[in-house]
């Protein structure tokens, strides 16, 4: 019996490391996607958003879906993955859509559409 506790033990300690190793980066699935320029997100937002979001000043940072990222930032999914396990889970966004769009107005304008 003192074996069997002293393997689940041994497993035990050997699947924490695992465990803790898949939530690397920002450790919630997200990537930061820097908005240098919101005039990116003129076809997705209206004026008074593009104005707000001026006020606030750029870059404008907010945490994507890392295939929202991999998207406006014209990279892969693989490759922000691999940023993510250094912990340098960034990219600068080239283009917008309507997710970006979408979690623009969620996390800086804190409007739910």
């Amino acid at each position: 019996m003192r074996n069997i506790l002293i393997a689940a033990a041994s497993i035990a300690a050997l699947a924490t490391p695992a465990i803790a190793q898949t939530n690397t980066g920002s450790g919630n699935g997200l990537v930061a996607v820097n908005i240098q320029n919101v005039d990116l997100l003129n076809n997705f937002l209206n004026d008074s958003q593009i104005a707000a979001l001026n006020d606030v000043g750029v870059p404008i940072t907010v945490q994507a879906p890392i295939s929202v990222a991999a998207n406006v930032c014209g990279t892969t999914v693989n490759a922000l993955a691999a940023l993510r396990k250094t912990g340098d889970a960034a990219c600068d966004a080239k283009t917008a859509n309507s997710a970006l769009a979408n979690i623009v107005q969620r996390q800086k304008l804190k409007q739910n559409k």
